[in-house]
């Protein structure tokens, strides 16, 4: 069947911003780090006759996407709330420059707000809600707007809603990324500060069966219930991810909660460990002994993992579904198997205050993981993080990001301003990354590798860049962004 030739596009924005389809939290960050667009990459896959634009981590600009973008009929642009003014700007300029491209937007933020993102950029044709891989195999080989399941869409003058698109349940039925990352990605352009360079990564499944509030992707796109890949798909599609990208040092599992099925992702591991390949993924702090030395054994070096706090208040506020000694235990087992641990933490979320942030503090140091991530709380439309703010009017009247893309702190409480926060977050990091321990790691691997040297000497510039932009007489002293990824030691 024929199908329009189609550009999916991760436009530009602000400087290092990586906004589109891999990040969880929209922002540019303190060093260089760039996400897979791997819900791009997917729709792409069903797709023949399409390409994908990755323009941040290409370092491209409007003008050369915009010649790039000739002899395309269609053109998808993921887009975030932080971005969101942004991309519809660019989506107006590929308009008038290519008036009969249809365009239309893609992501959390127009799933959650399809009408009010249809009027806030005219340029775009259509919106393709919730998860939207078939939605636009559909428009891309001619299907009328009218019947297609999950798009908003502009008729006469009037915003129309079509009924949404059921979740996809048979996994396996999609298509490899794979082709599409060899065609149109250059891998050694995507860097995370805690991942060996060159990292690639991708999804075994979707969906995530915690209730967290905060957190954007289950509550907009991906939906409560993990869906995944047979293991035997996963492992085949590694073997020849091993033959396709011979440069590619470890193999990240980007599912929200890779461990979600252990008896799976023991058998996926497994099939790791026969080919011999380095992996790391997203992990609760909560995955038993007997399974993280099976991981061990089978290629594991990293697992990413959401701490959020170090107080159970606000873990239950949340609805973390975790405790506290918990995931105590689960570290400790990690650091005696030698897994390495990238901690995430949130500051800012519901019950906050000073003292819960030092408790914070004192409990990351204490857990004797690797590296740590520190976010501020970013309450996105469609999370239920976002309808309390709302309602408690603990949403200050700013954007989520300053205008060179960074995070702002966007809540406040009676009893702790934004100021607080923000100011708690370079505190975090300095108390955690000055004790002997973090400083030990980093220099003896710097020591034993000269490319992690030369690596973390740029990330150290990078960093303590970033942290001089900030003026911290008014607290705004670090906005830390991406819930993933930050500094790594």
């Amino acid at each position: 069947m024929s199908t329009l030739r189609t550009l999916f596009l991760n436009p530009p924005s602000y400087a290092g911003f990586d906004g589109g389809a891999g990040a969880r939290y929209q922002a540019s960050r303190e060093i260089k780090s760039f996400w897979f667009p791997t819900w791009l990459a997917q729709p792409a896959a069903l797709i023949a006759n399409s390409k994908l634009i990755d323009a941040p981590a290409d370092d491209l600009t409007l003008s050369q996407v915009l010649q790039m973008a000739k002899g395309f009929e269609l053109c998808i642009i993921h887009t975030s709330t932080p971005s969101f003014d942004n991309d519809a700007q660019v989506a107006a300029t590929l308009k008038r420059a290519f008036p009969e491209m249809r365009i239309g937007l893609v992501g959390a933020h127009v799933a959650v707000l399809p009408e009010e993102s249809l009027r806030g950029a005219p340029a775009v044709d259509f919106i393709a809600r919730e998860e939207f891989d078939y939605t636009l195999c559909e428009i891309a080989q001619g299907k009328p707007l009218p019947e297609v399941a999950g798009v908003s869409f502009r008729e006469n003058g009037a915003i129309r809603h079509n009924p949404d698109r059921a979740l996809i349940t048979d996994m396996d039925a999609l298509p490899s990324v794979l082709d599409v990352y060899k065609r149109d990605l250059t891998i050694e352009n995507y860097y995370i500060g805690y991942l060996q360079h060159p990292y690639l990564s991708l999804y075994t499944g979707r969906g995530c069966p915690a209730r967290c509030t905060f957190c954007l992707w289950p509550q907009t796109v991906g939906g409560r219930t993990y869906r995944t890949r047979s293991a035997a798909s996963v492992v085949a599609e590694m073997a020849r991810a091993k033959e396709l990208f011979g440069q590619v040092k470890e193999f990240f599992f980007d599912d929200d909660t890779f461990t979600a099925d252990l008896p799976r992702a023991a058998e996926i591991a497994k099939g790791l460990g026969r080919l011999g390949l380095t992996w790391s993924c997203n992990a609760r702090a909560n995955v038993p002994y007997e399974y993280l030395k099976i991981f061990k054994e089978n290629g594991l070096r990293l697992l990413l993992v959401g701490y959020e706090s170090g107080n159970q208040e606000i873990l239950n506020n949340v609805k973390k579904g975790l405790r506290l000694d918990t995931a105590q235990q689960f570290s400790r087992h990690c650091h005696e198997l030698g897994i390495l641990v990238h901690g995430t933490f949130v500051l800012g979320l519901p019950g906050e205050t000073k003292q819960t942030i030092e408790q914070s503090i004192r409990y990351a140091c204490g857990l004797n993981i690797d590296t740590i991530q520190v976010s501020l709380a970013a309450p996105y439309p469609g999370t239920e993080l976002y309808r309390q703010a709302m309602e408690n009017k603990w949403f200050e009247p700013s954007s989520l990001v300053r205008n060179d893309g960074t995070q702002s702190c966007a809540l406040s409480y009676p009893h702790l301003s934004s100021s607080d926060i923000q100011a708690g977050v370079k505190r975090f990091y300095t108390r955690f990354y000055a004790r002997p321990t973090p400083i030990w790691r980093m220099l003896v691997r710097m020591a034993k590798d000269p490319m992690e040297r030369r690596r973390r000497l740029r990330e150290g510039r990078e960093f303590l860049k970033y942290l001089k932009s900030r003026p911290s007489s008014s607290g705004k002293d670090c906005g830390c962004q991406d819930h993933r990824q930050s500094l790594s030691a």
